[in-house]
């Protein structure tokens, strides 16, 4: 059997080591990112079979990573390595395609067969939730007031940014936009989730998942 090409994305240097340790033996390692939008130019470049990342990274998040890999190479497939145990992540890493959702605390015992059984279409979610919650998360649509699903995908980039503390100059220089776009988009942002300042921006990001909302 072909050996599968598999592509990692986490933003902690350690924890790609040791999730490659742990793959190599079995799996080709192509490549591995510490953010999110440096993982889909390297996962469009390179084409793998199958991409192990986090939902928490920097500039862009694994969900819209993910969603943005998988518009330009629908045959990939994803598995979610995160220390997310809420109902919420999992619900939009399964409506992002994924078909793994693995805890980090579990990784050593879980993350192979969590990429077998994906790897056969299969989904596999880890056992730490129960089947009620894993049903909870697939239909969960309840959102309070507009939801950031409206926004477009650069607007949802801008969210995530501003929510990581990135100033507007920052963010134009990472989107390759002019300071005045971002200007345009963030008041875009504001007015299509009805928020009035940054702090209701972050707890949006949080609530949809964009940023961690632990720290």
């Amino acid at each position: 059997m072909k050996r599968l090409r598999v592509l990692l994305g986490d933003d902690h240097v350690l924890i790609l080591k040791g999730i490659k340790g742990l793959l190599e033996s079995h799996y080709e390692v192509i490549g591995s990112e510490e953010n999110g939008k440096a993982l889909v130019e390297t996962a469009l470049q390179l084409k793998p079979d199958l991409v192990v990342l986090d939902i928490s990274m920097p500039i862009l998040n694994g969900i819209d990573a993910a969603n943005e890999i998988k518009k330009a190479l629908p045959s990939v497939k994803f598995v979610f390595l995160t220390m997310h145990s809420n109902a919420i992540y999992l619900r939009k890493a399964l409506e992002a395609g994924a078909l793994g959702y693995v805890l980090k605390s579990g990784a050593a015992e879980e993350l192979l067969t969590a990429i077998e059984q994906v790897r056969k279409g299969n989904v596999y979610v880890t056992p730490d939730f129960g089947q009620d919650l894993v049903e909870i998360a697939r239909g969960w649509r309840e959102h309070r007031g507009r939801s950031p699903s409206e926004l477009t995908g650069r607007q949802r980039h801008i969210l995530q940014l501003l929510a990581e503390g990135k100033q507007n100059k920052e963010i134009a220089e990472i989107e390759g936009i002019s300071v005045r776009t971002v200007e345009f988009h963030r008041s875009r942002v504001l007015t299509k989730l009805g928020a009035h300042s940054l702090a209701e921006l972050t707890r949006f990001a949080i609530q949809e998942g964009l940023i961690d909302g632990r720290a």
